[in-house]
């Protein structure tokens, strides 16, 4: 996995002392460029033969129904660089840069999704919408860990049409989605494709991990984050996030990932409340027990593998333990070993590291909950207080 190169797709313009932005991925001035592009692709996935039948609408379809909901974002940000220049005399200098992005509508009261890292560092945001209105948007509300962000704009005078959110609960491999957002500053950009995979786990900005991702060959580039993936129907699935360049390039390659809108869903009512989601921390590793670890020789066939313990974390305190050994699979890989086999918390089985992620975060900062586990072959439960998830991973 050396040559992976997974990178979010916003896309940041240095302005003054080439600075360069953390989450930036292309180095554009797209600030004074007043062209207007819409590429619109239809794809023979959605075609007007072989879906409508269905109930479904053709990519023109969901161009023209949902794309004046999806709005272009500019970003003033302003960071330290993390060394000094020869130049600054010792001291650190702040550099300032333009980030771009996409986000949507999703109601009247001008509420704006995005990802968190097109807005980083932001000290301005701005909104272009669907008839070239600029106007300035605030910050309601960011969470990191999931990538997401809330704006909103001042409603009163403008047409505004939101996007309707569907579930990505039901979606299945081979689904037609389309993508609208703004690729290297293309405003109103239409590319379409499949769900290409389910179930995929990508790195938010913070370090944590991010589960239920949707992989979709659509076409993403830089400038489509925090744009909507929109299903079949004209309902958003999932908000475009990063992409997969492999070694050679920050251009698409048929690989592009969206937090699914179920995630998004579940946090509004914090982000709109609070400004922010507090998330239940347990501080561990851990490794999905299937087939391909069955050269191990594990104590288990089903449960999740604790391979590190955060110092200090609520996992250390209850006293799980992490492998001391390391076995070397066939291919290649390594893994701990001799560690504890976490099978289920708070009453709920656990077969994979989604399920105990899963569960984690639905519990409450402060809550007790049972952990079942196997140690050295025998049946263990330990209560574990959950404490609030720290602003970025451990060793991240």
């Amino acid at each position: 996995m050396s040559t992976r190169n997974v990178i979010p797709v916003a896309v940041l313009s240095a302005l003054l002392g080439g600075g360069v932005v953390a989450g930036a991925v292309a180095l554009l001035d797209l600030g004074a460029t007043s062209r207007t592009t819409t590429v619109v692709q239809q794809a023979p996935m959605v075609g007007r033969s072989t879906v409508r039948a269905g109930g479904a609408l053709t990519a023109r379809d969901l161009y023209r129904r949902d794309s004046p909901g999806v709005v272009f974002i500019r970003a003033d940000v302003v960071q330290t660089a993390a060394e000094p220049s020869p130049f600054d005399f010792g001291e650190p200098q702040a550099r300032r840069g333009t980030a771009t992005g996409s986000g949507f509508v999703i109601d009247e009261a001008g509420n704006i999704l995005t990802n968190a890292h097109v807005i980083e560092g932001a000290v301005k945001v701005t909104v272009q919408l669907a008839d070239k209105k600029t106007v300035d948007a605030r910050v309601v509300g960011r969470d990191t860990s999931s990538d997401l962000a809330l704006l909103r704009i001042d409603p009163d005078g403008l047409a505004l049409q939101p996007l309707a959110l569907g579930s990505a609960k039901d979606v299945q491999v081979g689904d037609p989605v389309i993508a609208i957002g703004n690729p290297f500053g293309l405003d109103r950009t239409l590319t379409t494709g499949v769900v290409s995979a389910l179930q995929r786990q990508i790195t938010a900005p913070n370090d944590f991990k991010i589960s239920n991702v949707i992989q979709t060959d659509a076409a993403i580039n830089p400038g489509n984050s925090g744009g909507p993936l929109i299903d079949a129907t004209g309902k958003v699935i999932g908000i475009n996030s990063q992409i997969e360049t492999g070694s050679a390039g920050g251009g698409s390659v048929g690989i592009g990932f969206a937090v699914p809108i179920d995630t998004a869903k579940q946090i509004l009512p914090a982000l709109k409340r609070d400004g922010k989601v507090q998330r239940a921390y347990l501080g561990i590793t851990s490794l999905t027990i299937d087939g391909s670890l069955a050269a191990a020789n594990l104590p288990a066939d089903r449960g999740v593998l604790v391979q590190s313990v955060q110092q200090g974390s609520p996992a250390e305190a209850a006293g799980i333990r992490a492998g001391s050994l390391t076995a070397q699979l066939e291919d290649g890989s390594a893994i701990e070993l001799g560690g504890d086999v976490i099978q289920r918390v708070a009453g709920r089985e656990i077969r994979t590291s989604e399920d105990l992620a899963a569960v984690v975060q639905a519990q409450e900062p402060g809550a007790r909950v049972p952990v079942e586990l196997l140690r050295d072959g025998r049946k263990r439960t330990l209560e574990v207080e959950l404490r609030a998830q720290p602003a970025a991973a451990p060793g991240g």
